[in-house]
């Protein structure tokens, strides 16, 4: 599932880095340059999402901003990624929608990077964004609001794929 999601976003040829427990290290490595990977320790990813957040924006501290794709979304197309990451010139934050339903990837500009550096909770991310209101980036993808947490959430995914083939 990782692997996909790395690759669609890979294919937007955007720059892209990863952040990642250590395990996945070996296979993040066959799709990217190891410098585009940031291995976190069991204790690090223990501490949430904010923290893995605040790692990949300091890894690429320069970038004129951030979109943020969770691993375990791999539907979403690279039209998506990039129509977002286009409106992010215009507007400092910035969410996928479909149909109504706001999605991934959310992007910031790098006037927040102060801020994104020092998220640590997992609640944090969505903090800031209520302190900046969002664009919404309609798109035709709704795999931008599709995500496989579970076992689940893979079974209905491969039900649904097997229906509209």
């Amino acid at each position: 599932m990782l692997g996909t999601t790395v690759r669609h976003a890979v294919e937007t040829q955007l720059q892209v880095v990863v952040v990642a427990a250590a395990e996945l290290v070996p296979m993040l490595s066959q799709q990217l340059a190891a410098r585009d990977i940031i291995a976190l320790g069991e204790s690090t990813v223990a501490k949430g999402v904010g923290h893995a957040i605040a790692a990949g924006v300091a890894e690429r501290s320069g970038a004129p901003g951030w979109l943020l794709l969770p691993g375990h979304m791999p539907l979403v197309r690279p039209a998506s990624l990039l129509a977002v990451a286009k409106s992010l010139e215009h507007h400092p934050v910035v969410h996928a929608d479909h149909k109504g339903r706001r999605g991934y990837p959310v992007a910031f500009a790098a006037e927040l990077y102060s801020e994104l550096v020092m998220l640590s909770a997992d609640d944090d991310a969505s903090r800031l964004l209520t302190r900046y209101p969002a664009h919404i980036e309609d798109v035709a993808d709704p795999g931008v609001v599709l995500s496989i947490d579970t076992a689940a959430d893979l079974a209905q995914m491969r039900r649904l794929a097997a229906h509209s083939l």
